[in-house]
């Protein structure tokens, strides 16, 4: 299906009865906020409540969507109209078919957008891809030894351009199935094989993410970063609980942060922590201190 394909919806709009209308592909891929797997055709048929449900059908009968909301400052069709891909719907029906409940794969990460800072600091040719964020204990990504800081490029032989991609390649992904991952991990390509597990619920989540307690941090001490502006302190029983951060948080936390600085403009606020430096894991204010001082030394001349 291409933009600019004519197309055809059929549904029951305001319980008049069964409707058919004609438009066209206005766009793919749209993402309007309704999940973590949005990839809808924009369609500009005109759709009405009550059409939700219905299909959307080329002009050879084959269908290739699922008619599912509209985009309306009134609440009637102003030509914008969204659908379900087939592909996405397809697994979510074939499991309900057999379980009576929708089961989807599961990589066990936290991830976040790849900007072009990001993507320049990492020495990454463009700024594409899926940022690992953090990794949920005993789950698939950590048993295939997937870490904090890396990018992944592709997964399952597909390409992830934008962050979004992933959890719908995931989700679409057979649960069991051996998936090679492509990454990107200190400036070289590394490739990793992962086999998905099942989405667990709520409640599974909040068990896996009950990691041991950690060590307690040696350091006391506190650092000012100018070129930043902000401070780091240690972790101690009291910033994690004038922060609310869980009793076996790393690494360090941010305790004060400049305004108009470095840091405020990329919002980082008192109370984040600082995993990693470089993609290098600091567990001290002097670590962040030194890091941050070497990459310092890595700019300036190169400004000059």
């Amino acid at each position: 299906v291409r933009v600019g394909d004519w197309m055809i919806a059929i549904g029951n709009p305001f319980g008049l009865g069964s409707t058919v209308t004609a438009g066209i592909v206005s766009a793919r891929g749209r993402d309007i906020r309704a999940g973590p797997y949005d990839d809808f055709f924009q369609i500009d048929a005109p759709i009405n409540r009550g059409n939700s449900g219905g299909p959307s059908f080329t002009l050879e009968g084959k269908v290739f969507g699922v008619n599912t909301a509209i985009f309306s400052p009134s609440g009637g069709n102003v030509g914008i109209g969204f659908a379900i891909p087939s592909n996405l719907a397809k697994p979510v029906i074939d499991s309900l078919m057999q379980s009576g409940k929708v089961a989807r794969g599961w990589l066990g990460v936290r991830i976040q957008t790849v900007t072009n800072e990001i993507a320049e600091s990492m020495g990454l040719p463009e700024d594409r891809g899926a940022l690992i964020a953090s990794i949920t204990p005993g789950g698939p990504a950590a048993s295939a030894d997937i870490q904090p800081g890396d990018v992944v490029l592709e997964f399952d032989g597909k390409k992830v351009d934008h962050m979004r991609s992933l959890p719908r390649l995931v989700a679409e992904t057979g649960i069991g199935k051996k998936v090679d991952v492509k990454l990107w991990r200190r400036g070289e390509m590394k490739d990793v094989e992962v086999v998905l597990g099942q989405l667990p619920d709520d409640e599974q989540l909040a068990e896996l993410g009950q990691a041991a307690p950690g060590n307690a941090p040696s350091a006391t001490d506190s650092a000012e970063i100018e070129s930043l502006g902000l401070t780091v302190n240690a972790l101690t029983p009291e910033l994690k609980r004038q922060f609310n951060l869980a009793d076996d948080a790393k690494g360090v936390v941010v305790t004060a942060v400049a305004g108009g600085s470095p840091a405020a403009g990329e919002n980082i606020r008192p109370g984040d922590l600082v995993l990693e430096v470089g993609q290098d894991e600091v567990g001290s204010p002097p670590e962040v201190q030194a890091k941050v001082n070497e990459a310092m030394q890595d700019v300036v001349p190169a400004l000059r």
